[in-house]
């Protein structure tokens, strides 16, 4: 039974976490005003258009019940007989008529205001992969990629003996969070680099599909600091449930900031890039790049699921030339679900992963590739 319901997680559970966990309440029934010029634009039509429809509903249900009571046959109501009514057929054609055209004008301003991504501060390219997100700011430089958090990559593991419903933020939680400053104008230009994925954070007011060799864009402006939580809202493929996204808003000044140690780190990740590890380091680097990028399929145990995903445990590729290993996890394989890394990880991730793949699990092959290795083949 728990199996069974990890699986329909997988499939549905994007919906049931997102609702749960994007709400103001848990049980809220109605929109959020949500953290952007946009959202609470939507917000504040759909509140006036539900208004306009209880008024029509009051009235048409309140004519309908008046008639009942009024016109009973045992008040000695008779009923008219007529053939047609020119007037009335006018009436109920031209008013719903007006009405629509009274909803359509401002719910078009709305719809204008929210394509228009001109005049932004700055941009952000979001390329969706199955199933993780990648995010580049056209501004800075700064890129990389935001998976799906350890504490839900365990979780959701066949062997799992724990309750998922204590994993915080259980399928909505994510490494790596999407950093942006509040009051500024930002544009995303969203695509896809195999299927067609969704952007959606509910707080945004908007959501965007990212389908390959196409660009879509869309703009906000966040006026709260927080953090704003969103999933792949297109069924991608098998782990679709487990494609979050986490937005994390600060003010101006702590965001220059965090670019500066992103920075930073950036140029400290090139410098160890350049050095000769040894092989413990690289296994225990390889492991947490194994959890965000491997685990998905092949499971945290190195077993994979017998029929979908090959074991690493044992696996001829694993224990065999480093080359071969090497050129399948940089080019992928055809007709397969491998995809290509090469341009998913950095020289030292690649490294990393590969040593702890040929040295947990059991295989053990006492193997140590060093990024210059990885540098060698690009």
């Amino acid at each position: 039974m728990k199996m069974m319901k990890r699986w329909l997680t997988s499939l549905g559970g994007v919906g049931l976490a997102l609702a749960a966990a994007s709400a103001s309440a848990e049980w809220g029934l109605n929109m959020r005003q949500g953290v952007t010029p946009i959202s609470q634009e939507v917000y504040s039509l759909h509140m006036t258009i539900l208004w306009v429809c209880v008024a029509i509903g009051v009235v048409v249900f309140g004519a309908i019940f008046w008639s009942v009571m009024h016109h009973r046959k045992d008040k000695g109501a008779v009923p008219a007989k007529f053939h047609e009514s020119t007037t009335v057929e006018i009436v109920w054609t031209v008013v719903p008529f007006l009405i629509l055209i009274s909803m359509a004008i401002p719910a078009t301003k709305v719809l204008i205001a929210m394509e228009n991504s001109s005049d932004s501060e700055m941009t952000v390219k979001v390329t969706g992969y199955q199933w993780k997100w990648q995010y580049e700011y056209q501004d800075s430089g700064i890129k990389f990629f935001s998976t799906l958090a350890k504490s839900t990559q365990d979780a959701r593991n066949l062997d799992y003996q724990g309750d998922i419903n204590e994993v915080e933020h259980y399928l909505l939680d994510v490494d790596n969070r999407l950093v942006l400053p509040t009051n500024t104008r930002i544009r995303f230009v969203i695509t896809s680099n195999d299927v067609i994925h969704s952007w959606w954070v509910p707080d945004f007011g908007w959501k965007k599909d990212a389908i390959p060799g196409f660009i879509n864009d869309a703009w906000a402006l966040i006026e709260k600091p927080g953090v704003y939580r969103g999933q792949c809202a297109e069924l991608c493929g098998r782990d679709h449930g487990y494609m979050p996204i986490v937005v994390e808003a600060m003010e101006p000044e702590k965001y220059q900031a965090w670019v500066k140690a992103q920075k930073a780190g950036l140029s400290a990740a090139d410098a160890e890039a350049g050095k000769s590890w040894t092989k413990a380091e690289l296994i225990t680097k390889g492991e947490n790049v194994y959890n965000a990028n491997c685990a998905a399929c092949h499971q945290a145990n190195g077993k994979g699921l017998p029929g979908v995903f090959p074991a690493i445990a044992g696996s001829a590729i694993a224990t065999g030339p480093k080359a071969g290993h090497i050129d399948i996890a940089m080019n992928g394989k055809a007709g397969t679900a491998m995809s290509a890394f090469k341009d998913q990880l950095s020289d030292l991730d690649m490294a990393a992963v590969l040593t702890y793949q040929r040295n947990a699990f059991g295989n053990d092959t006492g193997d140590a590739i060093q990024p210059s290795e990885i540098k060698a083949v690009r």
